[in-house]
């Protein structure tokens, strides 16, 4: 039996997604590539893998042993791939990190400078969107390493803590407080409404646990995506919004926004590194972990000492 890696690939990607369409996509070919792959594979198999109907994709009982099966055949391969980027030095080779958007802006026009000065012979790709997505395709391989907030709780990923980002409050400018408010607290956040990402960002969901406020009514998202559509709502008097001290130096540039930092215990993330606990790059992802911590944790400081 002829069985391919793309053929297996090609499956894999059908199965966690139970979808012709957005497997062809997220494996970069034409649908009908795709499914082609497929039917060849079945008929090298002698077995049907997958029952098709207008409703979906469902995988067969032998396509869910099997889809097991190759999970653990592409994650071997995968590691073959990292063990000889091992041997070109440290971080030397491709990369494909994947950051999340609430840090991409902030996090990675300080860090990359850094890390082509220190590693010229590394050929890094980014992919930024939300968690759920970049975990997912860290575990099928698309990715190598995440930049994310933790925890993140999955039994086949290992994370490194790099540095902790403060939340600040931040409110219009012409907002009046009580001159004997030095700090801001929970309570205050109930007295305005609160502007937050759309569901699915996990700086909501941060946002959230922190001010106890996952059933009030003074929420509002605007469906907005980035942290610089909220902050131009903020600065027009629409509401007011948790920042990351990370993001300030960036959203905050033009003036219009007061910033108040809020009693203890401050809300904060920590921010880290996620990756596959089979890959043997763990020396890679250390270094460039604690380049991306130096370059952060500098920004904070001269933020905080402005």
């Amino acid at each position: 039996m002829n069985i391919s890696l793309k053929q297996l690939r090609y499956f894999d990607a059908v199965a966690r997604l139970s979808h012709f369409g957005r497997a062809a996509e997220r494996c970069a070919v034409t649908q009908p590539a795709l499914s082609m792959q497929i039917q060849e594979l079945e008929q090298t198999l002698g077995v049907q893998l997958l029952e098709r109907s207008r409703k979906g994709v469902i995988l067969t009982e032998a396509g869910r042993e099997i889809a097991a099966r190759a999970e653990r055949v592409l994650a071997s391969v995968r590691d073959i791939i990292d063990t000889a980027h091992c041997h070109r030095g440290v971080l030397a080779g491709t990369l494909h990190l994947g950051v999340i958007p609430t840090l991409a802006p902030y996090v990675l026009p300080v860090a990359l400078p850094l890390i082509r000065r220190s590693f010229p012979d590394l050929d890094l790709h980014l992919r930024e969107t939300q968690t759920q997505t970049l975990i997912a395709q860290l575990l099928d391989g698309g990715l190598d390493l995440l930049l994310l907030a933790l925890p993140v709780d999955h039994p086949d990923i290992e994370t490194i803590r790099l540095f902790t980002d403060r939340f600040l409050l931040a409110l219009p400018k012409s907002r009046e407080i009580s001159t004997n408010r030095v700090r801001a607290t929970p309570e205050l956040l109930q007295q305005d409404r609160l502007l937050l990402l759309e569901e699915g960002h996990c700086l909501r969901d941060q946002a959230l646990s922190f001010c106890n406020l996952r059933r009030v009514d003074n929420i509002d998202t605007f469906g907005a995506s980035n942290l610089s559509t909220i902050v131009q709502m903020v600065s027009n008097g629409l509401g007011m919004t948790l920042l990351p001290e990370l993001s300030v130096d960036v959203e905050c540039r033009r003036g219009d926004i007061k910033l108040m930092r809020f009693s203890d215990p401050e809300p904060k993330r920590v921010v880290g590194l996620a990756f596959r606990k089979t890959s043997p790059r763990k020396e890679d992802f250390a270094a460039l972990g604690k380049l991306i911590a130096q370059a952060a944790t500098r920004q904070i400081r001269e933020m905080a000492a402005a």
